[in-house]
């Protein structure tokens, strides 16, 4: 289907398939023709059939699977591209299969760890706006006419905003939305923002240490695929995600091509782990450059992940105390006024 854009669970199945059945003696019209013909859903039936009549009019693999851009990335068309080069096609569509449920596993790590505190602030913004236009205003009219603590003229004030302008609340919080997206379209400030999120609290050092992963696991697969350096870089960065770090990946690139260490010129680029440098400066030295490069992503996959999940831990209690506060702000607003009327009527 044009335009639909394979996901990384569906390339490494993709790829799994594929290297099983070419290890078999299937050959690759075979193979994509038996991949068209089972259930999937619409979308990749329509992919899986392009490819099979572009496969048996005579292209290769990887020109049918360029001919199809978007569907697939070109991380995977090259390497399936170096993999019938060197008549190791199935070796390389194992490679890419385990390469992409890599990604897949760590893509699930983080929307797990991001999953609960979006869903947990939703319910506590939403739990506030119905005490504030629903519950309070009941509850305020009680004590119109008494002189009220600080805390419960603010939570009162608060409250009458939201019932009076909750409306225009909600197109604000609409507009701004529009308006950021609209910011995050142009390159200069994407880029800007790309810079500063790798400084964030929590979330900065995680995202180095995925994006470090990311550009050398892609690497590794690349160069140990028997692909040049200096294409396995430039397709590498293509998929870092991250602007302010392609930007210098660039200039990497052009680093490498004067004569300049990879390890070098890695060492330099601000939002990556340092650790990729010195895995990269061994395998130099040692001449395994591909193998300690598959070393630094499984490292760097094995440490994203544990960090997912110790950001996931430590973001659930913050969370909790925070909406625990925001309960029990709103309940002194309440319960001393109360507490003033029962002094006033004791006396």
């Amino acid at each position: 289907m044009p335009g639909y854009k394979l996901k990384p669970n569906e390339i490494s199945e993709f790829s799994r398939q594929l290297a099983g059945m070419l290890k078999s003696g299937i050959t690759v019209i075979r193979a994509v023709g038996i991949l068209k013909s089972r259930d999937f859903k619409p979308v990749l039936l329509g992919v899986y059939g392009k490819l099979h009549k572009d496969v048996s009019s005579g292209s290769s693999l990887s020109e049918a699977m360029r001919l199809q851009k978007p569907a697939f990335p070109e991380l995977l068309i090259n390497m399936y591209a170096s993999g019938e080069t060197s008549g190791q096609l199935g070796r390389a569509a194992s490679k890419m299969a385990a390469h992409y449920e890599k990604e897949y596993r760590l893509n699930n790590k983080i929307r797990s760890a991001m999953t609960y505190p979006v869903v947990l602030s939703a319910v506590t913004g939403t739990a506030a706006m119905v005490i504030f236009t629903l519950i309070l205003p009941e509850t305020f009219s009680l004590f119109e006419d008494m002189p009220l603590p600080l805390i419960t003229r603010v939570m009162f004030a608060l409250s009458r905003f939201f019932r009076s302008y909750w409306l225009r609340t909600i197109a604000g919080v609409l507009i701004i939305t529009a308006f950021v997206k609209y910011l995050s379209g142009i390159y200069k400030v994407s880029l800007w923002y790309d810079k500063k999120k790798l400084k964030f609290i929590l979330f900065g050092r995680l995202l180095k240490t995925i994006y470090t992963a990311r550009f050398a696991r892609t690497l590794s697969s690349l160069y140990s695929g028997g692909v040049s350096i200096i294409d396995s870089l430039e397709i590498s960065a293509s998929v870092i995600g991250n602007k302010f770090i392609r930007e210098q990946l660039n200039g990497l690139i052009e680093n490498v091509r004067n004569g300049e260490l990879l390890s070098e010129a890695a060492g330099k680029i601000s939002g990556f782990d340092k650790k990729l440098a010195a895995y990269v400066l061994i395998g130099e030295e040692s001449g395994n450059l591909d193998g300690m490069l598959i070393s630094a992503a499984e490292s760097l996959d094995y440490e994203a992940e544990t960090a997912a999940e110790g950001m996931t831990r430590l973001l659930e209690p913050l969370l909790i105390v925070s909406m625990a506060a925001i309960i029990c702000f709103i309940m002194l607003s309440v319960m001393l006024p109360v507490f003033d009327l029962y002094n006033n009527i004791a006396q």
